[in-house]
């Protein structure tokens, strides 16, 4: 279990400079109490964070009530992709809220019109169809249901198998903890699916054999027939990495899926709308998916996920036998079409990708000068983490990565949990729109706090 983040006031040293401002105790007794009450009344699985209470977010910074300012490097959990609370995005909602109009079910709307039109003009050539939700788990279980149902209407009951890979992450739901089996959660689900198996995921760190060849070793240990498979699904980059395949393993993987008429889906919640320095992170691979998953970065601000895919795979269901009670919810998707609008108009996929290559020397310098207790550091565009482990081995050094994000945050710099397998990942994310100067300020923050921590 992760461990809370204490909540003893401790004077800080005061920071200020033109992305931080710290000052006093962190966190100090006002905040403690607030999140007492809190703690009080709320589900323990909500605590685990660092002891902050957002008062406000703008850009790449983020703000509580007593004036401390610090540099965010999580965008809330990889949401905000145009940066904290746009103007432009701000404005789409207060515009939808005024007319009023904050519901509609599955009656149509303006805006959700506008908003599926906009997504399949920004996806490759053959994703013609939209299915509009509200979270990324929504989404995960929604490719599940497609791929699954798609391929014993084209091959009988017998091609039913979903492939997934070890150590992913799909949500937190049945069939998407199923699908994405990584650490414990899915042991809650007393009777798993036999049909949902899983392969190595080729990161090249903790697995180190990249060759295509495991895929189908792997499928034919499990005595799993490729004519039985109804479809694979893969996170674009695994997000207790980043991890990322490489190219020719993605290709091949496309290929094995048309030859064995194989749906192939992405999970694109963590890796899309510019996140990886594309405007989907599969386009890295130079293939297209037949389904992608949608949903975090979406809108920048509130909860809308969703699937695109293939006409033939997305409209298998008929009237009124898939839907969501807040799918294309007006509101929700005026703050996504407003956030693509800035995505694409400020060229925040290409600040990505700009800086993403900065930060991958700067982690790169970082694991150097501590290799000894960083194995793995990986980036792309503006995902990145740093891999921290018990000296001489590749096993998870969570309480080292924890140490790491709570002296972060005390010297203003905000960053997650840690995440992945065994909490071992420093998690790096910082909303698009941020600049280099903000970017290096932030890894030489990283960069001194390992240095004390260790």
């Amino acid at each position: 279990m992760a461990k809370e983040f204490p909540l003893e006031p401790v004077q800080v040293q005061t920071i200020k400079t033109k992305f931080r401002n710290i000052s006093g105790k962190l966190p100090d007794e006002k905040t403690v109490a607030e999140i007492e009450k809190l703690r009080k009344f709320e589900s323990r699985s909500m605590r685990g964070q660092p002891p902050i209470i957002w008062h406000s977010a703008r850009g790449f910074n983020v703000y509580d009530a007593l004036g401390n300012k610090w540099l965010d490097f999580s965008s809330g959990v990889l949401i905000t992709n145009a940066g904290h609370g746009h103007p432009k995005i701000v404005r789409a909602i207060t515009e939808q809220l005024s007319k009023p109009l904050l519901t509609t079910y599955c009656f149509a709307n303006q805006t959700r019109i506008e908003l599926v039109q906009k997504l399949v003009s920004i996806t490759p050539k053959g994703l013609d169809k939209v299915f509009l939700l509200s979270t990324g788990s929504e989404g995960t279980e929604c490719a599940l249901k497609l791929m699954r149902t798609y391929g014993r209407k084209i091959g009988g009951d017998d091609k039913s198998v979903i492939v997934g890979f070890e150590n992913s992450f799909h949500g937190r739901t049945l069939g998407s903890q199923q699908m994405g089996p990584l650490g414990s959660g899915r042991a809650w689900i007393k009777n798993l699916d036999p049909e949902i198996v899983h392969v190595p995921f080729p990161d090249g760190f903790r697995n180190e054999n990249t060759s295509f060849s495991l895929f189908e070793q792997s499928l034919e240990k499990m005595g799993v027939k490729s004519q039985n498979v109804a479809g694979v699904i893969s996170e674009t980059y695994q997000g207790i990495g980043p991890n990322f395949m490489p190219k020719e393993y993605a290709k091949a993987l496309r290929q094995w899926c048309d030859k064995n008429k194989a749906v192939l889906c992405f999970d694109e919640v963590q890796a899309g709308f510019g996140r990886c320095g594309k405007m989907w992170g599969f386009e890295l691979y130079d293939i297209t998916p037949d389904l992608f998953c949608m949903g975090k970065g979406f809108s920048s601000s509130l909860p809308i996920s969703g699937v695109v895919g293939r006409a033939d795979v997305m409209d298998i269901y008929g009237p009124n036998e898939m839907t969501s009670t807040h799918s294309a919810n007006p509101v929700c998707c005026a703050a996504a079409l407003a956030s693509i609008e800035v995505i694409q108009q400020e060229r925040l996929v290409e600040n990505a990708a700009n800086l993403g290559k900065i930060l991958q020397n700067r982690l790169n310098e970082i694991k150097s000068r501590y290799s000894k207790y960083i194995g793995f550091a990986p980036a792309v565009g503006l995902v990145g983490g740093l891999l921290m482990v018990k000296p001489g081995t590749k096993e998870p050094n969570y309480d080292l990565a924890w140490n790491i994000v709570y002296g972060c945050y005390r010297r203003g710099l905000l960053m997650f949990a840690p995440v992945g397998l065994g909490g071992g990942c420093v998690k790096i994310a910082p909303p698009l729109c941020i600049t280099e100067e903000a970017l290096n300020e932030a890894c030489d923050v990283i960069n001194e706090t390992i240095g004390e921590t260790i």
